[in-house]
């Protein structure tokens, strides 16, 4: 099994970049949610191979929650 590249949440907006998705919505939450879903779409396309997808998941899962606690305080 090939070890994904992908370790920190900046990893996730480089391999997005590489597909030509640049989001910035002013809204961080928003934008993450769109990475999901962009990132979604790449793997079903078949553009992402599957431990890429699964990293990249978990990294924005992190992401999300951290932004969601921090928001909360």
């Amino acid at each position: 099994m090939q070890q994904s590249g992908l370790k920190e949440f900046w990893d996730v907006i480089r391999l997005m970049k590489r597909f030509g998705a640049y989001i910035y919505t002013g809204d961080r939450r928003a934008d993450i949610l769109l990475m999901q879903s962009e990132l979604k779409d790449l793997y079903d396309d078949g553009l992402i191979m599957k431990e890429d997808y699964i990293s990249a998941s978990l990294l924005i899962r992190n992401e999300l929650s951290e932004f969601s606690g921090k928001t909360e305080k």
